[in-house]
């Protein structure tokens, strides 16, 4: 098996909480390594330090790999530099607004930094036409929204820097 065995192996690792997304296009795995004795080495970083999925990830990742006959897995949880949704792949974010969800807005983006509040695009209806609810979505990386022209509530998955 090859490294980019491994890598195609983890695509199909779904992440626990938005299972539309895999552990690739949330960019939380770092490197992949086989050392001499076969061994296979994962590294992740968790979406922040105490996400409570990182345990089923783990769990997912070695799963996946046991079924492809990989019996030698060791998972390290790398936390610096901390993950940033720059790390996010372009098609998991398209994966998110499909799934309902808004995806993080450009990290280079820093009207927040004076005051300035970011307008959200509603993933069913595409407005700007929103306003926050609450900071705190369906879970801590998302934050609840609601379109004010089609009247629905969404999560806004929130950029990390």
């Amino acid at each position: 098996m090859t490294e980019a065995d491994i890598w195609t192996i983890l695509e199909t690792v779904p992440d626990p909480e938005v299972p539309v997304l895999s552990i690739l296009d949330l960019g939380i795995v770092r490197a992949v390594s086989i050392e001499a004795n076969d061994s296979v080495q994962i590294t992740i970083t968790p979406t922040y330090s105490g996400c409570p999925a990182m345990d089923m990830i783990s769990m997912g990742i070695r799963m996946k790999l046991l079924e492809n006959g990989v019996k030698n897995i060791h998972i390290i949880n790398q936390l610096s530099p901390a993950w940033t949704t720059d790390w996010m792949s372009d098609a998991g974010k398209q994966k998110l607004k499909a799934y309902g969800i808004a995806p993080p807005l450009d990290q280079h983006n820093n009207s927040e930094l004076f005051g300035e509040e970011h307008k959200i695009q509603c993933p069913q209806c595409n407005s700007f036409n929103t306003e926050l609810i609450s900071q705190f979505g369906s879970t801590s990386c998302k934050a609840l929204y609601r379109c004010l022209d089609c009247k629905e509530p969404f999560d806004y998955f929130k950029c990390h820097r």
